[in-house]
């Protein structure tokens, strides 16, 4: 809880292109380099628009990408997400603090245990819409998809999105329909081999997995059970359960060392 605590208690709402973004990116930074991964941030552009009723500038935003030293991304591994940014009202404590927890608890034990495969670790800038459409939503995840060799887009195994993971009992795995459904399956596999319960659902297209499973990538979502404090001031840490954090934590560790 204490990156929860950090993100939504003490920096708070963190639009893409704001200062409070800005200090964010840093905090993420800050702790993958002391795990000792290489970490970079890819810069990207970002239109003006409409952010949940709440009219946001254009500017720049950058991604934060977290890899293992000597890791050649033409080689097969998996790609770990979740975004750092807020819609401009929210703390984002359950969207998307929750997310990033899990990421840099993952980024911890991957960085003193073998994984399957290579993973990097992605925390997205820009996710939040800007407006309607897929053209003014996931700008970070976008951007980075696109910016991959055809190479490299082949060497990504899977994808998962780690969005609004830390309300419930129960982890949400979805797809956003064009995927084929074996990350899917192998999550709830995972899920099943520690104790955790899941619950599929397909036609879910409003987080990164998006961007990715676009470019023919398979890739798949965690999180996304409703709940009253979405988008709102009220997105407070203490909406954030920590026996869910965990649940997820176990079905993903599961899911990437198996």
């Amino acid at each position: 809880m204490q990156t929860v605590r950090r993100l939504a208690g003490e920096i708070g709402p963190r639009e893409a292109t704001t200062s409070a973004y800005r200090t964010a990116a840093r905090v993420v930074e800050r702790r993958l380099r002391r795990l000792g991964y290489d970490v970079r941030g890819q810069q990207l552009r970002v239109p003006e628009g409409v952010s949940w009723g709440v009219p946001v500038p254009a500017g720049r935003t950058r991604n934060v990408v977290a890899t293992e030293a000597g890791f050649d991304v033409t080689r097969p591994h998996l790609v770990v997400g979740a975004h750092l940014d807020t819609v401009p009202q929210a703390p984002g404590a359950e969207d998307n603090a929750s997310g990033v927890a899990v990421l840099l608890e993952l980024a911890a034990m991957a960085a003193g245990a073998e994984t399957r495969l290579p993973v990097v670790f992605v925390a997205f800038g820009a996710e939040e819409p800007r407006g309607e459409g897929d053209a003014m939503h996931h700008f970070g995840s976008q951007t980075l998809v696109r910016r991959m060799s055809e190479g490299e887009r082949a060497a990504v195994h899977a994808m998962v999105s780690l969005d609004r993971v830390g309300v419930g009992g129960v982890v949400p795995v979805c797809t956003g329909g064009l995927s084929p459904p074996l990350v899917r399956a192998a999550l709830v596999g995972a899920g099943r081999a520690v104790g955790v319960s899941t619950q599929v659902c397909a036609d879910n297209q409003s987080s990164d997995h998006w961007s990715f499973e676009k470019a023919g990538v398979p890739a798949a979502r965690l999180g996304s059970t409703p709940y009253a404090a979405y988008h709102s001031p009220d997105d407070l840490p203490g909406v954030v359960r920590q026996d869910q954090l965990e649940r997820v934590g176990r079905l993903m560790w599961e899911w990437m060392r198996e």
